[in-house]
């Protein structure tokens, strides 16, 4: 037999603004999202109950801030508006996103697109990028100046069967109709065992307490990612046409149904 006891738990998403500077462009938004939760406190492996998340998602969120710091510090802002969203509730089924992306704070037509920033697992250096998301769309254009400007060649999904693109705060987005990616570590020319590598580092310390910091930070890959995620919405945030679907898209012709 078994016994379930329910309770009502409220969780908060936080969501920061900086205004855009074109009389009316500045009515749109670009969005930076990153989830805040994590597992907190569970079940003890080797004595050690604090699950802490460190790259999924406290190195996705670190990401987020440090682009909002940059955004913060740039002597002109861009046309269009940024709102930095870390939401919650992403483990428990990308809940707080889902609720944004129904009940935003600002009109949903004016959201432009979402850069979001999960677990990019910093293991080795950043080379090369797998923009989930960006080819249902003109981000694939920008990813690809984006890409350019740091000598990051791009790939697509090296994990297709894992079905990454739907599993977390972007696809909330997707599915209100607006534009996201997700930039992923792709493959790398210097280390050919990188997909190995992140396989041995689920196995060890996904979803574990032993997520932690000690555990694996390459700090230049993830000076390189927040670049390249700084430069793909920047560039979407200064373009005076909108990003937009492709016609022929899955995504988009399902959302005209």
């Amino acid at each position: 037999t078994y016994e379930s006891v329910y309770s009502d738990i409220e969780s908060y998403n936080v969501i920061g603004k900086i205004e855009g500077t074109d009389k009316k462009l500045k009515n749109e938004y670009v969005i930076h999202s990153a989830h805040l939760d994590h597992l907190g406190v569970g079940k003890a492996i080797e004595g050690d109950s604090i699950y802490n998340g460190a790259h999924d998602n406290a190195s996705g969120v670190a990401a987020a801030l440090e682009i909002a710091r940059t955004y913060s510090q740039l002597p002109i802002k861009p046309k269009r508006s940024m709102l930095f969203l870390m939401c919650t509730a992403e483990e428990m089924g990308l809940l707080g996103s889902a609720y944004f992306a129904n009940n935003p704070t600002v009109p949903k037509k004016d959201i432009v697109v979402d850069v979001n920033t999960d677990m990019p697992t910093f293991l080795a250096q950043l080379e090369s990028i797998a923009p989930l998301g960006a080819e249902h769309s003109t981000l694939e254009e920008i990813t690809k100046k984006a890409a350019n400007l740091l000598n990051l060649s791009i790939e697509t999904d090296p994990e297709p069967t894992e079905g990454r693109f739907v599993r977390s705060d972007q696809y909330s987005f997707v599915k209100a109709g607006i534009p996201a990616l997700h930039v992923k570590f792709g493959h790398i020319n210097s280390n050919k065992n990188l997909a190995e590598d992140v396989k041995k580092w689920r196995a060890a310390h996904y979803h574990k307490p032993s997520d932690q910091i000690e555990n694996g930070f390459v700090w230049s890959a993830s000076r390189k990612y927040a670049q390249v995620n700084f430069l793909i919405s920047f560039m979407a945030a200064q373009d005076k046409k909108r990003v937009s679907w492709k016609k022929d898209d899955f995504f988009f012709l399902r959302l005209k149904k």
